[in-house]
């Protein structure tokens, strides 16, 4: 099975989470008038079971296209965030059956190098996909208490899912 790619845009997200982007936010001016402030850009929940905010930086390695989707994961406990520090395009493949996923419930979007997303708690998404060598993101998450990892292995034999790479 192809999933096809489509552009990451805020209310096509908007089950799964948030799509961070400050084109259509309008900022705070502050420290004297030098300063932009893009507010509040996305829920950050990570409260559940004593759980605290973690500010992260992660640094994603491209894989091969096209790619065989062979797990997904989810967060029960805290919302993750992702923001690139460097404008390269990248892909965001979810889910948000509340069972595993299967196939036909997965999606992929292209996001550009100039949007975030925040995945709502519970949310099943592929780890990181960069499509260049040390692509950093800043990521905020949860440190708590608690098991906030759970891991779907496709049985490939069944449900191989593949997604094609067109940017």
């Amino acid at each position: 099975m192809e999933i096809p790619i489509k552009p990451l845009l805020a209310n096509e997200f908007e089950r799964f989470g948030t799509v961070i982007d400050i084109k259509n936010s309008e900022p705070l001016i502050i420290n004297s008038g030098t300063t932009e402030r893009f507010h509040d850009l996305a829920k950050i929940d990570v409260e559940d079971a004593n759980g605290k905010p973690l500010l992260n930086i992660f640094r994603g390695q491209p894989r091969q296209f096209p790619l065989n989707i062979e797990m997904m994961e989810r967060h029960p406990l805290g919302s993750q965030a992702f923001y690139p520090i460097q404008p390269h395009d990248y892909l965001v493949v979810v889910s948000d059956c509340t069972s595993k996923p299967k196939p036909d419930d997965i999606y992929a979007f292209k996001a550009s190098g100039t949007q975030g997303v925040s995945y709502k708690k519970n949310i099943w998404h592929h780890p990181l996909l960069v499509t260049v060598a040390n692509h950093d993101f800043v990521v905020i998450d949860r440190e708590g208490p608690g098991d906030n990892l759970e891991e779907h292995f496709f049985d490939q034999a069944d449900d191989p899912v593949y997604i094609k790479l067109n940017l």
